[in-house]
């Protein structure tokens, strides 16, 4: 008898979201939640999006501009590109299945580092991809490592940066030398949902790369820093010769019409990002001053989110902070078990989260 599901489906894991404020609220009967399990934009989004999408509410009955040709537009005026080398997604969780569905081939590799962002292996592997994962290095991808996995079997490579769930990033030289090493027949995806937090200035500069080179693709959304996550809206860069091809594999109006408008109203709103990014520099200042003072182990981050160590009992302490109304990220199934991840809040949501991990760290 034939099988109905492929082994890689049937083997392939679920990913696990963080957990919704509406289910900790009924499952719980507590009202009172602070929500820092999910990277989301504690300042909410842009007013100026708010206004669009409510101004938008009425024209619904159409269907989105399949070309979204204005967002593309701004987008490519906003980071000197062409609108041919920009694709959306709904979210850019969808962009990563147009890549596997483009490019990828049974059996073809895909080589990342471990921990990082788990679509990566998920989609991979449901894509019938096999999976290569190198260490991280101090926390941080490890392109060395990642480059020495490579074979003439490999067609994908993905990079975090900055990682999730870590926060480090690549440096800029040691990216360069990554891509002037690696096979021109393999394709490079820089993600960079994080990229708006970023103050390193030795991040690299990846859209810069897709002008000379057709193998790699940047990530973005307006799911972090512009605060649109309950909308899905990703994009991508890439040579048009990739992007072309991407096409192929889009559903037409994957882009709602409300995302687009939204997004494009969040792209003028210049103060909103700059409150954003201040929030989420002074919050990281606070973590780390109060994870020392609790002599904590904590990883510094260049994304809207920290994560320290609390040894056997993360867990634990992770479902403590829950029932009292503090959701962080339990870091299991990352394979980081003694570790916790939380996101960048407003001041009071990051100081309850502090006096919360302090009471259960001391009873």
């Amino acid at each position: 008898m034939k099988k109905l599901v492929p082994d890689y489906i049937k083997n392939a894991m679920l990913y696990p979201p963080g957990t919704p404020l509406d289910e900790v609220k009924r499952k719980l009967g507590i009202t009172d939640v602070v929500k820092l399990n999910s990277n989301e934009n504690s300042l909410g989004p842009s007013p100026f999006a708010v206004k669009a999408i409510c101004d938008s509410a009425g024209q619904v009955n159409f269907y989105p501009d399949n070309s979204a040709y204005y967002l593309k537009q701004k987008l490519a005026e906003k980071y000197a590109v062409l609108p041919e080398q920009i694709i959306l997604g709904n979210g850019s969780n969808e962009l990563v299945q147009f890549i596997l569905m483009t490019f990828l081939l049974p059996e073809e590799e895909i080589i990342t580092c471990d921990p990082t962002f788990l679509l990566y292996r998920i989609m991979g592997s449901v894509f019938g991809g096999r999976i290569k994962e190198a260490g991280l290095k101090d926390f941080c991808f490890d392109l060395d490592a990642v480059l020495s996995e490579v074979t003439d079997r490999t067609k994908l490579v993905f990079i975090s940066n900055p990682n999730n769930p870590t926060g480090t990033i690549v440096k800029a030289d040691v990216f360069k030398k990554f891509m002037d090493d690696l096979s021109e027949d393999v394709i490079v995806v820089m993600d960079e949902a994080y990229f708006e937090y970023v103050t390193d200035r030795d991040c690299p500069d990846s859209i810069g790369y897709i002008k000379d080179k057709n193998n790699i693709i940047v990530l973005r959304t307006f799911s972090k820093a512009y605060g649109l996550a309950g909308l899905r809206i990703g994009y991508a860069f890439a040579h048009e010769s990739l992007v072309n091809q991407m096409e192929k594999v889009r559903e037409p109006f994957n882009a709602n019409s409300l995302a687009q408008k939204a997004a494009l109203a969040a792209l003028d709103d210049l103060d909103h990002i700059r409150k954003t990014t201040e929030n989420n520099a002074a919050g990281l200042s606070y973590m780390y001053e109060q994870l020392k003072r609790l002599d904590l182990e904590f990883i510094r981050s260049q994304a809207n989110f920290v994560t320290l160590k609390l040894g056997a009992d993360a867990g634990k302490i992770c479902e403590r902070l829950m029932k009292s109304g503090i959701l962080v990220r339990n870091m299991e199934s990352f394979k980081m078990g003694e570790y916790i991840r939380v996101s960048i809040g407003l001041p009071s949501e990051n100081e309850r989260f502090i006096k919360g991990l302090q009471n259960i760290l001391v009873s």
